[in-house]
Formats: C-alpha cells, structure tokens, sequence
C-alpha cells in the first residue's frame, strides 16, 4: 500500500478537533503563525489609568479620564493631541488609505488629458474660453487648465509619497528581522495545520531529520533543527514580500521621477519652413514651458539645425485612400564645436541631440507670396505658413502687410485671410476645400482688407488670426466681398490701384517639439521594478513546513509533516505530499496491518491522552479549502 492510496483512505476534516485547545496549544498555534506578514500590528488604543475618584470619563476620547485641574485638563489634552496624531498617522498610512490617494490620483489625471492646459497649449485654453466662458471661468477656478501644477492635485501627489513611506518604513524594517531570524519551532499539534500527513518507519529519529533537512535545504527552504532535536523548522518564501516592498518602492521611485521631471523639464515648439533653420535659443520658439528648477540661460543645449527636405506620402487607392504612409523631415544639426550631422526625424522615433530631444509632430504647406504697394515696390514676400484643418490639408492662414504706402504715398496696412488647398474643390455646402493632402490642384483662395491690423496696440496677437475690427474689407466693382483664387505663378491687382498679389510656389513646413526631460530613466526603472515586485508577490506564496521524528511505545519512529502558508491555496497539500514522497527513501513506510495498527494505537493511547483523536499510523493531507476529496488535496506520494 503507497502513500496515495493511505492518504485517500484516512483523509479527514480535522476541522471540530482544532478548536479543541489548551493554553498550550493556542501559545504554539499563535507563534507556528507569527511572522508571516509584515503589516503593522494595530494596537488597541488605551487609556491613562487613573485612581477612582479622581477625574472626569470622557467617552470616544483618546486622553480617557480627565483630570481635576488645570494640570488634569493639561495632560488630558496632550494625550488627547497625541491620540488623534497617532490616530491621523494610522489612518494615513494604511493600505486602504493609499489605495484610495492611488486612485484619486488616476480620477485626476483624467482632466489633464480631456481639458487643454495651458503648458501645453495656450492658445487652445484661450479659444476654450472664448467659446465657454461660463465653463471656462469654473475651469479656471478649479485649476483644471493646469491640473498637475494645480493645489489639489499636488495634494493628493504629496499625501500618497508620504503614505507609500510611512507603510514601507517599519515593514522593511519587520522583514528585515524576519531575515535575521530564525523560523518557529514545531508546535505540538502538527495535526492542526492546514496540511499534514504522517507515517511509522524504522528508521532512526535522526536519521529521518537529517534528510529532511537535507532535503528541505535542497528545495531552497531555510531550516532550523529544534533545541533538544526532536524536530526540523523550515520556511520558504520570502522574495513574495520582498516583491510586495519592491512594488511599493517603486511606486516611490515613480513619484519621485514624476516630481523630479516637472521641476526640471523643458518643452518648446518651432514650426520651420523647409530651407529655413532653428537655433535652440528662448526667443526661437513659438511657444515655450519649463519646470520651476530648469534654468533657461545655462540647461538649454546648445545646438541648431536646418529643415532640409519634408517628405509625406499618402495612400491613393483603396480602403486606405488618404492615409499617410510615411512622414519624413531631414535634418542637419550643428554643435558649439562646428561639428554637422545629418538626420532624419519621423513620428515616435525622434533625434537625441544631448540631453534634447527633437520630436516631429504635424506638417503643412506655406504659400510664398509676393505682395507690391501702390507704389510699385515690393510690401511683402515670403512663404506664409497656413494650418490644416482637416485630414486633407484644407489649411487656413493670413498674410499681414505692414510696411505699405498706398496710391497716394501713404502709409497704410493690408491684411488677407483665406484658404489654401492642396487638391482644390468647391461645393454649396462646405465651399473651398481639399480632397486629397497631396498637392495636386494647390488653390490659394483669399479676400483681402485695407486699414489698421492693431499691430501698434501693445497688445499681443495671434499670428494665424487677422482681426478685422479696424480693417475695411476690399470690394468688387459689383460691391461685393473682393475674393480670388490664385494658382502657383498667377497675380491678382487689388482693387484702386491698391497693388498686386503674387501667389508665387508653395513650400512645405514641419513642426517640432524639443524637450528635455529629467528623471526618465528612473521612472522607467521604477516601472520595470513595480512589474517585477508585483508578479513575485502574486506568484510567490510564503509557507512554513515542519518535520518532526518521534519514537512510539511500540519502537519505531512516528514521522510527522505540516505546511501552513500565509495564505490558503491548494499548493500547499501538493507540496506537503512531495516532500513526503521524496523523504520516504531515507524513511520507508511501514504497510499497516490490523495487528500493527491495533498495537500502535494501544502504543499511542499509553504515551498521550490525546492521541485518540487522530490517526497515528495513517499518512494524512489536509486543507481547509477542501478535506473531501484525496484525490485533489491529498498528499501525492
């Protein structure tokens, strides 16, 4: 007869005999499951001991019996502050309290992304509050234009760093001893474990502990023999709590990446024509944010580049008809040494360039064009970048005209607004439009106006926007809103001998975002520490095995092995069992017989009182999970 068949036969629920304890029993039981976790124990809060008589109760406080004056009331209010601190701390500190700052957290990063913020976009928190003002004056006030510099949401960032150390602190310090110590003894109801089997042998008690711990050493166990030897303590385990503090010190590590690149990043934008260049200096941008501790005159790198050449291509048959294949800007940057490198930029695989890096986001056609005054000289020339406002390009944009004298010899000021469309069409609903983000029909429709652009205010404007409120709009012989449509090489004479317009070429433009970005490499250190540290303690389970080898009344060695875990799981009966197996070659069962069995019990019932509640010559595996079935729980030997 094998162990399997054995543990199937006497398989039990032990469950009515655990709670028949003594003292004894409880004081094992409590110090078999001590260690385990390294959560802070939560003590019971007391209350100062004072003599009858002497002082008032004051119930739910933390100060208990006030005394009688001044110095009662004193201390009771020291015990008292002290209390609720304590209290506030524990509070603060605990896993449930992190888990909901965690959360909150998450819940306030989520305007961040659906409402603009103004480090990001300024222009578009701007046009966000003319179209809702009544939105965006309550936006304002909340701080959701700028959520992660806002009071609340650094709150909750500062509340959770302070959490995750005042949790991780004293656990380190608990694991720490656990390390250092040694694992607890046998207690002496092995029965009682969540898993246990035991069998009767020839084999000399010592011989049997010496494999076992052997064995145990083997399988990466930390074993400990008992004092007067009699037994063998043995736990395993322990990375599963070393991941749990690994997750939440790099969640630390995160957090302090997080702060870390807020406090020392910069970002900038620059749309460059191609042709044109980019020196990495503050007044180059077109718009510019940094951290609070980035110092613009000595961190920005120092470096430049020139736009050589932006290709985009697009897909012009089938289902993907309009969709870009490839987007390519190369580049020559130079360095403070005179040192020239060429480059290409494409989406997500951006250039290092020092501790910058060169980001390509968007692109765009600027119409060159070639304005002359009334007088015949050239106002104006250049290429004029329009913005795209959709997926074929339909871009809009103005040209502003300042240095203009008219007919007369005048000074005077023209602005046009307009369209430009890379594949020209025209229809009642949506007017002049694109097709296609190619240039295959490229169309600069314009209407112009003549006056004052406001330039001279003080006041700043947007470079893509023409306002009109001083600007009279040129009109047609017939009286209506003077408009055209140009092609590449055609003119246009404005209206009362005003000039002429010139719609020369286009060129293509590219935008780039440079940044510099401090504590990347921790966050991603820490992120790849939290994946690590959150699958050991998921996968990991801490268990504790325990072998002991005793002599019966009838000569041979009664062999006993418990597991118990941290936490219940059906590994822990399996593993029982394979150890049981693995141990039986320097311990061979002996086959029950009826005689044997009758001895043996006789034997047990001489030597202990309590042997008749348990099976002294059957091997056994229990679970609390399930004590039902062998075949799923028990031991596998």
């Amino acid at each position: 007869m094998d162990l399997n068949t054995m543990a199937s036969d006497n398989l039990n629920d032990d469950r009515d005999d655990r709670t028949r304890t003594d003292g004894r029993d409880g004081t094992d039981e409590a110090a078999a499951t001590a260690g385990l976790s390294t959560a802070p124990a939560q003590d019971e809060e007391g209350t100062a001991a004072e003599r009858p008589g002497e002082g008032t109760a004051v119930p739910g406080s933390f100060g208990g019996v006030r005394g009688t004056g001044a110095a009662g009331t004193a201390r009771w209010l020291g015990r008292e502050a002290v209390g609720w601190t304590r209290w506030m701390w524990r509070q603060l500190t605990s896993m449930r309290v992190a888990l909901i700052l965690l959360f909150l957290l998450a819940l306030g990063a989520i305007p961040g992304s659906l409402i603009p913020q103004s480090d990001v976009n300024a222009l578009l928190v701007e046009q966000f509050k003319a179209d809702n003002p009544t939105l965006g004056s309550l936006y304002e006030r909340l701080q959701l234009f700028e959520v992660y510099s806002s009071v609340w949401f650094s709150a909750i960032y500062i509340l959770l760093f302070i959490s995750l150390i005042g949790c991780i602190v004293p656990r380190t310090w608990q694991f720490v001893g656990q390390l250092r110590g040694r694992p607890p003894r046998a207690p002496r109801r092995l029965d009682r474990m969540p898993a246990y089997t035991t069998w009767r042998t020839d084999a000399e008690p010592a011989t049997v502990l010496d494999s076992a711990q052997r064995l145990l050493k083997r399988r990466w166990f930390r074993t400990a023999p008992a004092p007067d030897g009699g037994s063998v303590a043995a736990e395993k385990g322990y990375l599963r709590e070393a991941g749990n503090l690994l997750f939440h010190i790099s969640l630390i590590v995160l957090l302090v990446a997080f702060g870390t690149g807020q406090l020392f990043y910069s970002e900038g934008g620059k749309l460059v024509i191609q042709g044109d260049g980019f020196s990495n200096t503050l007044p180059q941008y077109d718009d510019f944010s940094s951290g609070s501790m980035f110092d613009v005159d000595h961190d920005l790198d120092q470096f430049g580049f020139t736009l050589n050449e932006f290709t985009a291509e697009f897909s012009r048959e089938g289902p993907d008809l309009g969709t870009p294949t490839e987007f390519r800007a190369d580049i020559t940057y130079w360095l403070p040494d005179g040192t020239e490198t060429d480059a290409t930029v494409q989406p997500n695989n951006p250039v290092h360039i020092g501790d910058s890096k060169v980001y390509l986001l968007g692109h765009g056609f600027a119409p060159v064009i070639t304005v002359t005054d009334g007088q015949g000289r050239t106002a104006f020339s250049g290429p004029v970048p329009f913005l795209p406002q959709d997926t074929g390009l339909t871009s809009t944009g103005v040209v502003k005209v300042t240095d203009y004298l008219d007919e007369n010899g005048d000074p005077e000021q023209l602005g046009f607004q307009g369209f430009f469309n890379p594949s020209y069409a025209i229809d009642a609903e949506r007017g002049p439009h694109s097709t296609f983000p190619d240039p295959d029909l490229p169309v600069l429709t314009l209407t112009a106006y003549h006056g004052d652009l406001g330039l001279d205010s003080g006041i700043p404007q947007n470079v893509y926007q023409l306002n009109t409120r001083k600007l009279e709009q040129f009109t047609s012989e017939d009286g209506e809103p003077f408009r055209f449509d140009l092609l590449p090489g055609e003119s246009i004479d404005l209206p009362e001998g005003k000039g002429t317009l010139t719609y020369e070429s286009y060129q293509r433009w590219a935008t780039f975002q440079i940044t510099t970005k401090a504590g990347n490499g921790w966050a991603l250190a820490g992120s790849l520490a939290a994946v690590v540290g959150l699958a050991g303690s998921l996968m990991l389970q801490r268990r504790r095995v325990w072998v002991r080898a005793t002599t019966d009344g009838a000569g041979r060695t009664v062999v006993e092995l418990a597991s118990l875990g941290r936490t219940e799981s059906a590994r822990i009966p399996h593993e029982l069992a394979d150890l049981a197996a693995a141990l039986q070659p320097d311990a061979p069962l002996i086959p029950e017989t009826s005689e044997t069995s009758e001895s043996s019990d006789a034997a047990d019932s001489a030597d202990s009182p309590e042997s008749s509640e348990s099976s002294g010559s059957a091997t056994t595996a229990k679970s609390p999970e399930s004590s039902e079935s062998s075949d799923d729980q028990g031991a596998r030997a």
